[in-house]
């Protein structure tokens, strides 16, 4: 047996099986292993990456830090020894209709259409900002702001404002978050990445034009709504996406390396990138609708823990996803040393905080319908967060307890 490790992640151990010896790593009576499987031990998560190895690590020459290169066109989903869901709580709340009901082509016609795109403008330019608007993602971020902003009494032209805006915003954060100076991704949304197509100025360019039509968009919405509440909307603009919040947040993503890695650290990381967005989403429409102090807190509240839980699926989608699956490059928290809450407390551990989560989140919603029941479509987001979970983690299998490393 071949063994691989890194000293800067203790906690992730490569194995390649030859066949020669009995596997008894880490006194586990694991069984099954075939001749040339490669073997990841994460934590508490075994992979199993069948016949040849699909992955070899290389130095990267610029830092001391390793980087994966898939030597498979068709990346392959791990085999996992054992299963035990019976470790991870479920919960199960009604899924509401109402979302389903949004014509989600309209966002999409929006998405291309609410930034124009004037005569003589640079091809190259051009051609980067309509290679984005081509590969938009799900849009359920734009479909929610929309409905928490006319659930509050905002018409629909600055609702639908408010919803393009902030997608243009969510959007341009992945371009930045992609480069290589960050995250050094290839793959967004299941295609390669702007900076990978138009190079890095391209891909810059580009961001900044989202990040330019998103504020103009956002100030259009503002305007439409009462007089009275438009210097708190605008700073709470300024709170969510600017150095309290969004910036913050991905500088000490950047700078991990120097920081404990707890989950503490990876906790305040995510209410700076994650939460600061969900934040926007759901609090700032209700806010210019003028929605009540007491709701505003809920939807804070609620803001918080689903950012946070989602953020520990994006996680859990690192580790134990493909690129193929998650739509988009896989294995950079642990390659990159960034947080990454999985790697952190292990996967049954994120799997017990994110649940709780949600459960805290149910209760609060629950507080928030009684005086604005009008808000029941938060249900179905809450609900995906869920079946994303269950997703990502239905074949992780947890070492028993006692035989763990």
């Amino acid at each position: 047996m071949n063994a691989l490790s890194s000293q800067r992640w203790p906690f992730v151990i490569l194995l390649y099986y030859a066949g020669e010896e009995p596997f008894n790593a880490f006194r586990t009576p694991l069984h099954g292993f075939r001749k040339n499987e490669q073997i990841v031990i994460c934590e508490d998560v075994i992979f199993r990456f069948p016949l040849t190895p699909r992955i070899r690590l290389t130095l990267e020459s610029q830092s001391p830090r390793l980087s994966w290169e898939t030597t498979s066109e068709t990346p392959q989903r791990p085999l996992y020894l054992e299963q035990q869901e019976d470790n991870r709580m479920r919960t199960s709340v009604p899924a509401a209709q109402c979302m389903n009901t949004l014509n989600t082509e309209q966002f999409a016609d929006a998405f291309n259409t609410f930034l124009p795109l004037p005569a003589g403008l640079d091809p190259p330019f051009e051609e980067s900002i309509r290679y984005v608007f081509d590969n938009p993602g799900s849009l359920v971020r734009p479909r929610m702001v929309f409905q928490v902003a006319t659930a509050y009494g905002l018409d629909a032209a600055p609702a639908k404002d408010l919803a393009i805006a902030f997608e243009y915003f969510h959007t341009a954060s992945l371009v930045f978050d992609d480069l290589p100076c960050m995250d050094n991704a290839s793959d967004r949304r299941g295609v390669a990445c702007v900076h990978f197509a138009f190079g890095e100025a391209g891909a810059i360019l580009t961001a900044l034009a989202l990040i330019n039509r998103a504020y103009a968009l956002s100030w259009r919405a503002v305007a439409a709504s009462s007089q009275q509440g438009q210097p708190r909307a605008l700073a709470y603009i300024e709170q969510c996406l600017g150095v309290q919040g969004l910036l913050n947040g991905q500088s000490l993503d950047l700078h991990y390396a120097t920081l404990p890695h707890n989950r503490e650290t990876t906790e305040r990381v995510a209410r700076g990138k994650t939460v600061s967005l969900i934040r926007l989403t759901l609090v700032l429409p209700a806010m210019l609708g003028g929605a009540s102090e007491r709701e505003i807190q809920l939807l804070e509240r609620i803001a918080l823990y689903w950012g946070l839980a989602y953020q520990m699926v994006d996680d859990l989608k690192d580790l134990l996803a493909s690129t193929a699956e998650a739509g988009k490059t896989v294995a950079r928290d642990m390659l990159l040393d960034r947080p990454n809450v999985a790697s952190v407390m292990g996967i049954p551990g994120a799997v017990h905080r994110l649940t709780r989560f949600l459960h805290l989140g149910d209760r609060t919603l629950g507080h928030l319908l009684k005086s604005r029941p009008e808000m029941t479509f938060l249900e179905k987001l809450r609900g995906d967060l869920e079946e994303e979970l269950d997703r990502v983690t239905q074949n992780a299998c947890v070492m028993p307890s006692g035989e763990q490393r």
